[in-house]
């Protein structure tokens, strides 16, 4: 999963970013509203972190632009100011959750992930693909109940498929949602991730669709 974080404070953009990158996230940042409204314009993010009070453009304005512009990716809001104005306009503006300064980065780290399940469908930390488990509050993995011991890409490969559980996900945007933008992205690494995912699991479920891409889904039973 691939987040951008917008915020002013070096000092809080930094810690920020290195608890989500920590809890296995990829992770973009932007120090003003331009360079985060470009970014969050022109690069698909499954979750932004969005300061109200930026330099440059204002947060509410920048969130603004994005959805008239038809950005839907969820918008979790941060704020210095306790005012319940400043959480509605930011609410009205598209906003899709909001976190008060000073704030907990496990609970901003909570909301990032009740967001993003949310706009999978999934309305539990754990995801279920058949005899595999995804708990994405601990990131971790397990098959029949065997804990998995992947690297970080195949641990980003598997959590994207199964927030997209059923759906076919191209190459470019498993790259795109796997690697930040500075990264020397080559689509062709993904099917070695894949190969050494299929070997680790032991179970048939991620499906090559030929010329599209890949989709992992439940087997079904038959009758």
């Amino acid at each position: 999963m691939r987040i951008l974080v917008v915020e002013d404070d070096v000092n809080l953009n930094r810690q920020l970013s290195d608890t989500l990158k920590e809890a296995g996230y990829v992770v973009d940042q932007a120090f003003d509203g331009e360079e985060g409204h470009f970014l969050g314009d022109t690069e698909p993010y499954d979750a932004i972190i969005l300061d109200i009070g930026l330099p440059e453009l204002d947060g509410v304005s920048v969130l603004e632009k994005w959805r008239g512009a038809g950005r839907g990716m969820p918008v979790l809001i941060l704020t210095a100011r306790d005012r319940w104005s400043d959480k509605v306009a930011g609410i009205d503006a598209g906003a899709d959750d909001y976190v008060t300064k000073p704030f907990h980065v496990e609970e901003v780290l909570a909301r990032i992930r009740a967001l993003i399940r949310r706009a999978a469908g999934h309305s539990s930390s754990e995801i279920v693909c058949g005899p595999v488990r995804l708990d994405t509050k601990t990131s971790k993995a397990v098959v029949n109940g065997v804990a998995l011991k992947l690297t970080s890409h195949e641990y980003r490969l598997l959590a994207y498929l199964m927030h997209h559980m059923g759906e076919v996900v191209s190459r470019t945007e498993l790259v795109e949602h796997m690697y930040d933008q500075d990264f020397d992205r080559d689509s062709n690494t993904i099917e070695v991730f894949v190969g050494r995912l299929r070997k680790k699991m032991g179970v048939d479920l991620i499906e090559t669709v030929r010329g599209l891409g890949y989709r992992i889904q439940a087997p079904t039973n038959a009758n």
